[in-house]
């Protein structure tokens, strides 16, 4: 897990919480807005994220599929899978699989997508927003918690 030789970032998370809450946190303007993004507004198949530093990013969804899958197009054009699947407990593992990345965005992306995964967890398991709220600490300054 981690950066693979091709270049794939794959992340494994273990949720207390079932595959449809995860799914609808994941897949909803409401639930991204919890734990991603300041917001994540979405039109048609296009999800517009506004972060806290003022950045904008419009990403195309790819796939849905209710409680198992979802996926979207990210930084650099990567492209970003989040599957899910019952631990067989009421909770959910999930596999998070971002591909071409390009080379020069992959330690970013390697450590955001863990940044993002520990605040999903926080927001769905726990009902906690990690972030800190403050425009003027930003990841370029090396705060993980943006």
């Amino acid at each position: 897990m981690g950066l693979e030789a091709d270049g794939t970032i794959r992340w494994c998370l273990s949720l207390v919480s079932p595959p449809a809450r995860v799914y609808q946190a994941l897949a909803t303007p409401e639930g991204r807005a919890r734990f991603w993004a300041e917001s994540a507004a979405e039109h048609g198949d296009v999800v517009t994220f506004r972060f806290l530093n003022g950045q904008i990013l419009e990403s195309r969804v790819l796939e849905r599929t209710p409680a198992r899958r979802f996926a979207l197009t990210y930084f650099g054009g990567s492209r970003a899978a989040f599957e899910l699947e019952p631990d067989g407990r009421g909770g959910t593992d999930l596999t998070l699989t971002d591909s071409g990345v390009p080379e020069s965005d992959r330690l970013d992306n390697l450590a955001g997508w863990v940044s993002l995964l520990l605040a999903l967890k926080a927001s769905v398991d726990f009902g906690v927003d990690l972030r800190n709220r403050d425009a003027s600490r930003r990841w370029e300054q090396g705060y993980v918690d943006v």
